[in-house]
């Protein structure tokens, strides 16, 4: 079974900084997209920061130059440095992982169990 944990939500002032963590757990044979996803309340879930394989980045506009996502392919774990943080980043963050399992499988999608950030004023 595979399982992704994450871990580093709290509560911060604004212009402070957290920095989250996801692990996968289980079998896992390859890693090909690791990502941050948020979700405020009344709003939809939407894609913060993503990283390839292949190590190509994409953020968000809101959090480009704030934000910055890394990873570590020995530990299947992937990163959310948060830096200058604002009022309006507080949600529900979620990390997702595309992987497979072993060669002879296809690439399934996998969600951890969200970690909440809140941003005082």
């Amino acid at each position: 079974q595979v399982q992704l944990v994450e871990s580093g939500g709290g509560l911060v002032q604004a212009g402070g900084s957290l920095r989250l963590s996801c692990a996968a757990s289980g079998s896992i044979f390859s890693i090909t997209f690791m990502g941050w996803y948020r979700q405020a309340r009344g709003n939809e879930r939407e894609l913060v920061a993503g990283i390839t394989s292949g190590s190509s980045t994409n953020y968000a506009d809101p959090v480009k130059g704030r934000f910055t996502i890394s990873r570590d392919n020995a530990k299947n774990t992937v990163y959310l440095q948060m830096n200058s943080l604002k009022p309006e980043d507080t949600a529900v963050y979620y990390c997702k992982m595309r992987l497979s399992r072993d060669p002879r499988d296809w690439v399934s999608q996998y969600w951890g169990q969200g970690t909440q950030v809140t941003v005082s004023s």
